[in-house]
Parts: C-alpha cells; sequence; structure tokens
C-alpha cells in the first residue's frame, strides 16, 4: 500500500501494532484489539484496513522498502566492491536492531497473506536480491537461475545472521566485527571466481601424486 494511503494513525502507532503482532503472533491478534491498540473504533479501522492481512502487508512492505533503500544508499556512498560489502553487512545488522519486529514477522507471518498479498511481497523480495547481487558485482559469475538463488541465499545470511550471538555477552564492537568476518567471509567464497578446468586439472595430478607418496613411503 503506498504510503499516502497508510492510516495516519496507524503510522503513530505502528511500533505498538508492531509489538502487538511479534509479542502474540499474528494469529492470535484481532481486527477489535488492533482498533483498541490504535485509539479507533472498529469501523474506522475497517475504513483504512479490510483485513488485518492489509495491515501485516504494510508492515512487511514497509519492511523490503527499507531494505531497498538501504542498498541505494550503500551503491552511492561505497564505490568499491569491497567496501560494499562491509558496508552491506553493518547496514543489516543496524537494521536488525532498529527494526527487530519487522524481522520476526517477515520471517513467522508472511504466510499469513492471502496469494494476491504474497505474491506483492515476493516481488519485492526478488527485486531486493537482484539489486543486492547487482550491488555486490555478481551479474557475471552466475547464470539467470543461480543468480536468484545465490541472491536469496545471501539475503537470507544478512537477514538471519545478527540473530546468530543473540544471548552472547558481546560489547557491540566486538559482536559487529565477528559478524563481519563471519558473513563476509561466506559471501566471498559465494562469490568468488570458479575454477578453471586447468587448475582442476593440475590439482588432480598433484592429489595423485601425493597419495602414491604416501603409500610408497608406508613400506
Amino acid at each position: 500500500m503506498p504510503m499516502p494511503e497508510r492510516c495516519s494513525r496507524f503510522a503513530e502507532h505502528r511500533d505498538k501494532v508492531l509489538e502487538l503482532f511479534a509479542s502474540k503472533g499474528f494469529g492470535q491478534v484481532g481486527m477489535r484489539e488492533l482498533a483498541t491498540c490504535l485509539g479507533l473504533s472498529p469501523g474506522s479501522l475497517y475504513h483504512h484496513y479490510p483485513s488485518k492481512q492489509h495491515l501485516l502487508l504494510d508492515l512487511i512492505e514497509e519492511f523490503y522498502e527499507e531494505l531497498l533503500a538501504t542498498l541505494g544508499r550503500i551503491k552511492q556512498q561505497a564505490p568499491a566492491k569491497r567496501d560494499r560489502l562491509n558496508s552491506l553487512i553493518r547496514a543489516h545488522v543496524n537494521l536488525h536492531r532498529d527494526l527487530p519486529w519487522h524481522y520476526r514477522l517477515v520471517e513467522r507471518d508472511s504466510g499469513c497473506l492471502n496469494e494476491e498479498q504474497q505474491a506483492r511481497v515476493q516481488k519485492l523480495r526478488e527485486q531486493y536480491e537482484r539489486q543486492l547481487m547487482v550491488l555486490l558485482g555478481a551479474r557475471s559469475r552466475f547464470s539467470e537461475s543461480g543468480l536468484l538463488a545465490a541472491g536469496h541465499a545471501i539475503a537470507a545470511l544478512l537477514n538471519s545472521a545478527p540473530s546468530w550471538l543473540t544471548g552472547h555477552s558481546l560489547d557491540e564492537s566486538e559482536h559487529d566485527e565477528l559478524l563481519e568476518n563471519l558473513v563476509g567471509g561466506a559471501i566471498e567464497r559465494v562469490l568468488a571466481p570458479r575454477r578453471t578446468s586447468e587448475a582442476i586439472s593440475l590439482a588432480r595430478p598433484i592429489e595423485k601424486i601425493s597419495k602414491n607418496t604416501q603409500a610408497a613411503s608406508a613400506f
């Protein structure tokens, strides 16, 4: 739903609605409870949102809009490929801190949307994943289907990694450095150029020679 169409009262109390959905679960929250949370009558809420699925869609679309805007800012501010990767990881860590309820909703409750709404979210997600791969300079590394698969995997990694260290007593700098090393190393491995056939053909004889040497030394 475009921003101008969003209920102004919802915009003012968005965090309360997010926390309500995330803490109780989307299926356990009714329109009457949502209206009370927003300080509206149920009829007024239905005027802006025909169902709570429409409200959930609004929140999920807002999440992907922020992800896409983040990619745009990184593209402008970090022209070097290595700088872009580090900025990308830091940006997702910061977003996880700033939008914790959004992350939980997207991960847990996207399946509660109807088919048409899920298709809209799928389109946004794929747009984000494609732009992510372009930002990382990976387009020439993969086939079209490989690009989609790699983008999906890297996006899942970036969006889930900030929760890996939850519960560990780390200061912010140590926490972020550890995540940057873990995630950055994995993404660099995925994006690394394929080994050439020449390199592979050389590796096999070396491995064979090594095994023969070991066998001879056993006698």
